[in-house]
């Protein structure tokens, strides 16, 4: 499972942003972004996650829900 961080370093990327583009754009200090790629900040507040969901043009959701795929479904019984 991918943590929130590591789905924001990946999208980051994915844009081209280098973490103080990225800083700078979302109005996201470049110390609190890093430290959330790097699961320091493991719970960053709805605020934060919104403007980089905006700046990196995606729902918010997407940074907040995993999708699970079928190996890592939990089976009740």
């Amino acid at each position: 499972m991918m943590s929130i961080g590591e789905k924001i370093r990946v999208l980051r990327l994915g844009k081209g942003l280098s973490v103080n583009e990225f800083a700078k754009k979302s109005g996201v200090s470049k110390s609190y972004i890093s430290n959330i790629e790097r699961d320091v900040q493991k719970n960053p507040s709805l605020i934060i996650m919104g403007k980089l969901a905006k700046t990196l043009d995606v729902p918010l959701e997407e940074l907040l829900t995993h999708k699970y795929g079928e190996d890592d479904k939990t089976k009740v019984k």
